[in-house]
């Protein structure tokens, strides 16, 4: 017996260990004496019997089998607490070369990949510089009005005033599907009421938008448009967010982390889909937004996020006033896409 000594001690110690935590169970946390039914009883007799009379080769081969289960949960343990160092750790930032894309226009872009943590930003000073959000702010509308069922998708038209709007495709009856893509005005300011302040600076304070100040929730500091159908908070008004924190929103709604419901971000989703950007290899989603002061253009946006080659990019462009330039949402969302399908391989086969 004294060669398999060594074997036997060390496995009875860990076989008693376990069988010791298990009466423990079954007796409860308080060591008071539990009666055991019958059959319970001889259950137990005979685990403790076979752990006693178990041959040493035996006790062994259980013995490195629990010894492989506790190194394949450190294993497990140590790649949990590598993946939240890596979500938490300093993002990457590199300065990109896009001039090119902008081709004189004022403006900032910023992508964003999460499976690297990396940050590619042009025009870094205007990219961290806050800026009324527009029509993008359709993003975060839709969201919150899915989410608390202010949107009924079920019947999500709305009825049409009658007054006569600039844009046409407003001036009718509409749905939530068609007022995100014509980016209807009234229709979002009746979903935003719906909402209501204290819901609405809940879900802005969440998501940490930008400076979540909806405090001119009728809108009135807009200079270009007195209309309240036509006004708010997001447009040329209390409400700003910086190009960088629109790619890290739509992180929060999008990502792995996100709190929201699968439903509603699949809804989202589909009204986001941007076919005449898209192609085989790159899908992309997102949102324009376009805001004038006195007449004047001042801010255009396209933001979102796209699938390329399965790896997922969260990107915002921005164009400010620039003299005599096209300062429009629609070259906003050119100029982002001819940035993301000049990335669409994988960084490692660039």
């Amino acid at each position: 017996m004294n060669m398999y000594f060594g074997v036997y001690d060390k496995t009875s110690k860990k076989i008693g260990a376990i069988w010791g935590l298990s009466l423990l169970l079954l007796c409860g946390c308080s060591g008071k004496r539990q009666d055991f039914s019958p059959a319970e009883a001889q259950t137990i007799e005979i685990q403790i019997t076979k752990t006693e009379t178990m041959e040493p080769e035996a006790m062994e081969a259980q013995t490195t089998e629990m010894e492989t289960v506790e190194t394949q949960t450190t294993e497990m343990e140590t790649v949990e607490t590598q993946t939240a160092e890596m979500k938490t750790a300093e993002p990457q930032i590199t300065e990109a070369n896009w001039e090119t894309y902008f081709d004189g226009l004022n403006g900032a872009a910023v992508i964003y990949s999460p499976s690297e943590n990396h940050y590619q930003i042009y025009n870094q000073e205007m990219a961290l510089t806050e800026r009324s959000p527009c029509s993008t702010f359709k993003i975060i509308s839709s969201l919150i009005g899915l989410e608390r069922g202010v949107i009924n998708l079920e019947d999500s038209t709305r009825k049409w005033s009658g007054e006569w709007f600039w844009n046409s495709e407003w001036n009718k009856d509409i749905d939530f599907p068609q007022a995100f893509r014509t980016s209807c005005v009234w229709y979002y300011r009746q979903v935003i009421d719906g909402i209501g302040k204290e819901a609405m600076q809940q879900e802005l304070d969440r998501l940490h938008y930008g400076n979540a100040d909806i405090s001119d929730w009728e809108g009135r500091l807009n200079t270009n448009n007195q209309n309240p159908a036509l006004t708010g908070f997001w447009i040329e008004s209390s409400l700003k967010i910086s190009p960088r924190e629109q790619t890290e929103v739509m992180e929060r709604i999008f990502g792995e982390a996100s709190v929201y419901s699968a439903e509603s971000r699949r809804r989202l989703k589909q009204v986001m889909f941007v076919p005449e950007l898209s192609d085989s290899q790159i899908s992309i989603y997102g949102k324009t937004g376009m805001g004038k002061a006195h007449g004047v253009t001042v801010d255009a946006w396209f933001t979102g996020f796209a699938d390329v080659y399965g790896e997922r990019r969260y990107f915002c462009v921005y164009l400010g006033e620039t003299e005599g330039g096209e300062v429009t949402s629609t070259r906003a969302k050119e100029i982002a896409g001819e940035i993301l399908k000049a990335m669409e391989k994988p960084i490692e086969n660039q």
